[in-house]
């Protein structure tokens, strides 16, 4: 294999376990360096994950020399504070979604990343998996006919009310912590509908106790060629779940868990020929992510996501909130 990454983590953040640290030890990518708000809190995460050495604050860790890469999964309203500290200390950049709290903050992570010339993606990881190559395959192969409709359904049960993605002021929502992956979705289906999709309406509800904080959202989306598109996103459902339904001219496709297929790989084809199930592997997306990343910083292969589709992401997200009678969320 190339030469590994040599990886700082901001954080102990739970996520970064099955996100970056199982897919890095896999890959044989080193885990240089941990920084934590609380110092003991970093030394049992690099115990319990074999990561080499505990710096003493975020900054520290932007700033070591022997960090390339800087991974970022703190609280939504620290991601684009933190990916701009990253960015201008000449660091490679993989930061959990969203990239920064609004369009405005989006902006100047997408300039700083031009400026800096180091690679910047936002995990979306659920892209890399075969589940939604596959989808894709599909449309571009014509056996689905010429996209229609697709909806996109992400939803889970609700945290405790004390958790953070209840804060407005640390950038919460739903559609902030799981909305955005079905947006996402139907953005990248812009090859096969003509371009990338606008705003029609949006809908939305309010968390109880915590004002401007959506615990639901619903958006309807318009393509240029004609299709429509539907994203829904919840975060007080009964259980998980995340599908993305795509309708052809001549038939249709559903992937049972596009954002997690690891749990459950199944994409359901239907057309006049009949319905089948296909089963696209249970490796997780997380390590098909890392694995482009680490050929875009060692190899320079072509990356499906950089600081401009992460600002392109991010205004959609702004418009559904105005849309829906909600403030974009405030700088971090």
């Amino acid at each position: 294999m190339s030469e590994p990454l040599r990886i700082g983590i901001l954080g102990a953040a739970r996520i970064s376990d099955r996100a970056l640290v199982s897919p890095a030890r896999a890959g044989g990518h080193r885990l240089v360096a941990v920084a934590a708000r609380d110092r003991d809190r970093a030394r049992a995460f690099a115990e319990a994950h074999g990561v080499e050495r505990v710096v003493g604050s975020y900054a520290d860790l932007v700033a070591d020399p022997e960090v390339e890469v800087v991974y970022n999964p703190l609280a939504n309203a620290l991601h684009g504070p933190w990916n701009l500290a990253a960015l201008t200390a000449g660091k490679h950049v993989l930061s959990e979604k969203p990239s920064a709290s609004n369009a405005g903050e989006a902006t100047e992570v997408r300039d700083t990343a031009l400026a800096a010339g180091t690679v910047f993606m936002e995990g979306f990881h659920y892209l890399f998996h075969p589940v939604t190559r596959r989808l894709h395959e599909l449309l571009a192969s014509g056996e689905l006919g010429e996209l229609r409709h697709v909806e996109t359904v992400v939803a889970m049960p609700a945290p405790p009310d004390d958790d953070a993605r209840w804060s407005l002021r640390l950038a919460g929502g739903a559609l902030m912590d799981v909305g955005c992956y079905g947006l996402h979705a139907q953005r990248m289906l812009a090859p096969w509908a003509g371009g990338a999709p606008r705003l029609v309406s949006a809908s939305g509800g309010e968390h109880t106790g915590a004002p401007g904080v959506d615990a639901w959202l619903d958006a309807e989306l318009a393509f240029p060629g004609g299709a429509t598109g539907v994203a829904r996103c919840s975060m007080a459902h009964d259980a998980w779940r995340a599908t993305c339904r795509i309708v052809g001219t001549r038939g249709e496709a559903t992937a049972a868990d596009f954002v997690l297929p690891h749990h459950d790989d199944r994409v359901v084809v239907r057309t006049p020929a009949g319905e089948r199930t296909e089963e696209l592997g249970r490796r997780s997306s997380y390590a098909f992510q890392l694995d482009a990343f680490a050929a875009r910083v060692r190899g320079g292969e072509p990356l499906p996501l950089d600081a401009e589709d992460a600002l392109a992401t991010m205004r959609l997200i702004d418009a559904c909130y105005e849309k829906a009678g909600f403030a974009p969320r405030p700088r971090g």
